[in-house]
């Protein structure tokens, strides 16, 4: 992810929709993380995401009939004012913080994602700070992927994911990606990068995006280094496409699952004598 200087996890949401759920229920696996993970490095393939996708089979489908499909917070950085870009030029504004995205822009194209249209993508130049002209065109899938370092910030985008995915890495490695990124990919000298880091990075981190782990239903460690975690993960995205969760009960829970019977507030906790 870019801008999204909060770095230390990958950020992740799945939305599936169609006959595989019940009427009006739309299936939302949804993931996060913080930057130096995913689409924000594309040297490094190591976007816990994007190894989904792979794994899934869908890098060689065209792009028209692809049932899982990526899009990425980074894309809806806001518009920024003339004195904004100017203090972004010279690494002084804080991408980090929740204000920096179109929050009304991500659920208003997550929420026509999941009803079937087809959506415009903001791309967003990184280097000049800017949204380019040309968008993306995503169509319908039956699972996206929505990944960001505040995907779950925002309770109204929050909402919107039935299954969250927290994805950990670790400090040193997210810092050794993000200057290498930073300067091979947007031309930014050492100094004005670790700047950046110790002035927005790292306290946007522990203020906006550490906090919302606590909203994760699963916590990914090692990122996509955790083979066996990103293995289930398919796995359980592949039995959606093929229908094996398509029935949702009215206790919320799938394929018949029952949840062990909770212990009331009358039941003594003590063992007997």
């Amino acid at each position: 992810m870019e801008e999204s200087e909060a770095e230390s996890k990958l950020g992740t949401a799945f939305t599936l929709k169609g006959s595989m759920v019940m009427p009006l229920e739309h299936f939302s696996f949804g993931g996060f993380g913080c930057a130096f993970e995913g689409t924000m490095n594309s040297r490094l393939e190591s976007s816990v995401c994007s190894k989904i996708v792979q794994l899934l089979g869908q890098n060689e489908v065209d792009y028209r009939q692809k049932q899982v499909v990526i899009v990425s917070q980074d894309s809806f950085y806001r518009v920024l004012t003339s004195e904004q870009k100017s203090k972004a030029l010279k690494g002084q504004f804080n991408f980090d913080h929740p204000d920096a995205f179109d929050n009304e822009l991500i659920v208003k194209t997550l929420k026509e994602i999941t009803e079937g249209k087809t959506v415009q993508i903001p791309v967003y130049d990184f280097v000049s700070h800017s949204r380019k002209e040309e968008t993306v065109t995503v169509y319908p899938a039956d699972v996206v992927l929505f990944e960001g370092i505040l995907a779950f910030y925002s309770q109204e985008v929050r909402d919107l994911f039935r299954m969250k995915l927290f994805v950990d890495t670790d400090a040193d490695t997210r810092l050794s990606r993000r200057v290498l990124r930073d300067i091979s990919e947007r031309g930014r000298d050492l100094e004005q990068i670790l700047s950046q880091y110790i002035t927005f990075v790292k306290p946007a981190f522990e203020e906006f995006c550490l906090p919302t782990k606590k909203y994760a239903d699963v916590i990914i460690p090692r990122g996509a280094d955790n083979e066996v975690a990103i293995n289930l993960i398919v796995q359980h995205i592949q039995d959606i496409l093929n229908g094996g969760l398509s029935k949702r009960q009215s206790n919320g829970y799938l394929n018949g699952y029952t949840p062990p019977r909770q212990r009331q507030p009358s039941e003594s906790s003590s063992r007997p004598h």
